[in-house]
């Protein structure tokens, strides 16, 4: 699954944050998703609030299951520590 396909936005209010994981590429659809306070890390899978996609995805379970599972993982590895760029990144000619 490609995860340059997610971005997660995260929207602060006065009763709480929001998280939202959008898929970008066809099919595009929105998933709003709580942190999980029981996990270990607080963070866990998330907790699924809603889901926001197309008409013409009705009764395609397998295709958005997905797609969903592959947001959640988004989800998760998105609060994960940032890779270290101190090191300069070299391409062979």
């Amino acid at each position: 699954m490609n995860v340059s396909a997610f971005l997660r936005v995260q929207h602060d209010r006065k009763d709480g944050e929001r998280h939202y994981v959008v898929h970008t590429l066809d099919p595009t659809f929105a998933m709003e998703i709580a942190p999980d306070l029981a996990a270990a890390d607080k963070v866990g899978q998330g907790v699924i609030k809603r889901v926001c996609l197309p008409n013409s995805w009705a009764g395609d379970y397998n295709k958005y299951a997905k797609l969903m599972t592959a947001a959640q993982d988004f989800f998760t590895r998105s609060f994960a520590e940032p890779a270290d760029k101190t090191k300069p990144r070299r391409f062979d000619a």
